[in-house]
């Protein structure tokens, strides 16, 4: 199914000049890996502290879209500049479901999401990923379909940060939004796996 994912090459091309000028300087994979999770932690903190002034919750949008930046350098960095290790690989991934979770939880607290939901949301955002990687040991390749990756979650739940400043959604309203993040979320583990199964089958 269609994902944001599949804009990432373009995407990678227009950062590519500044990637060019952080490896020229030093600056490696692991430590941009870092700085998106220490970013993320703390505006998900931010985000909590300053809940009762709604226009905190542009943070999130903002920040999401320098994350994914920050996500594509450091792979890139590791691609393209030499810099590949288990370490890097290993905090790719444990740092992508940490600081969803760092980002999303205090936010979805800070606008009262029901907590069911709330956890609902954080167990099938890892599971996704969590899905994506184990792909690989069934002998496919990692995989990022959607609809509900990386990338799809975070443009949904910037845009559901964008109308908690310009209105007061009503109990109602957000829990049928996070009921349909959920069902996505559902529909892209089930989507990974099938896929993984149908490209390992064929190796």
């Amino acid at each position: 199914m269609p994902s944001i994912y599949d804009l990432k090459t373009d995407f990678q091309n227009i950062l590519r000049p500044t990637v060019r000028k952080l490896a020229a300087k030093g600056f490696t994979a692991n430590q941009v890996t870092v700085l998106a999770f220490v970013l993320s932690c703390l505006i998900g903190w931010l985000v909590f502290v300053g809940a009762a002034y709604s226009v905190v919750f542009l943070l999130i949008p903002l920040f999401l879209f320098a994350r994914m930046a920050l996500n594509a350098i450091d792979g890139m960095l590791a691609r393209e500049h030499g810099q590949k290790s288990n370490l890097g690989a290993i905090l790719n991934e444990l740092g992508d479901v940490f600081s969803d979770a760092a980002l999303y939880v205090p936010f979805l607290l800070a606008i009262d999401a029901p907590l069911g939901l709330t956890f609902l949301v954080t167990v099938l955002s890892l599971a996704t990923e969590m899905t994506g990687v184990v792909a690989v040991q069934i002998g496919a390749s990692r995989r990022y379909d959607g609809p509900m990756g990386k990338s799809d979650r975070a443009f949904a739940f910037s845009v559901l940060a964008v109308v908690c400043v310009v209105a007061t959604l009503s109990p109602a309203v957000l829990n049928l939004v996070l009921c349909a993040v959920v069902i996505l979320l559902a529909i892209t583990v089930l989507n990974r796996i099938r896929m993984a199964l149908a490209e390992a089958g064929t190796r």
